[in-house]
């Protein structure tokens, strides 16, 4: 299935590490008041950011190396967004299951980040044959019907895991 992508908001990989994003604040909003500036801030932010940084790198896919650059810190923003899980878990403010399946959803994200910087070639534009072509500065026109790239991105999911769209809460938190 190739289908143009014309915005960030067209990427798979966009949409899942969004809803990523917006259920790790929900899932922080029952931390205890006393992480609000340590754990809760750092989950959320981290979060936020793998969607950020794979916004700018979509942007920047006009040079690969930047491309390349921008999705390696997505990626070390999801990983990190897995470790604050992780010590959440371990502070039992989520529940294994919880814990377990936002963990396996930021590794789907991973993998596909992971894709797109190994094929990094089929997502930037404006090169051919290590030649800059396409939108260029220094002339008065510019070219964008090469600029959305028609890729399959299915092909950037395992077809061994599940394809879920966001992780769910299995049981409340106790205060135990």
């Amino acid at each position: 299935m190739n289908d143009r992508i014309r915005t960030h908001r067209d990427l798979i990989v966009f949409q899942k590490s969004f809803a990523a994003g917006k259920r790790v604040f929900e899932l922080s909003q029952t931390f205890p008041r006393e992480e609000m500036y340590s754990l809760t801030d750092q989950m959320r932010r981290s979060s936020r950011s793998v969607s950020a940084n794979i916004a700018e790198a979509w942007r920047k896919r006009r040079y690969e190396k930047h491309f390349c650059s921008t999705l390696n810190i997505a990626e070390a923003e999801a990983a990190e967004t897995q470790v604050w899980i992780e010590y959440a878990a371990a502070h039992g403010y989520l529940d294994a299951d919880t814990t377990k399946q936002a963990v396996e959803f930021y590794d789907e994200i991973l993998r596909m980040i992971v894709s797109m910087i190994h094929g990094s070639s089929k997502w930037c534009v404006g090169l051919s044959g290590g030649k800059q072509t396409g939108v260029k500065e220094n002339e008065e026109t510019y070219r964008l019907d090469n600029d959305f790239p028609s890729i399959d991105q299915q092909s950037l999911l395992t077809p061994t895991s599940p394809s879920p769209t966001s992780f769910t809460p299995t049981s409340e938190r106790s205060d135990a």
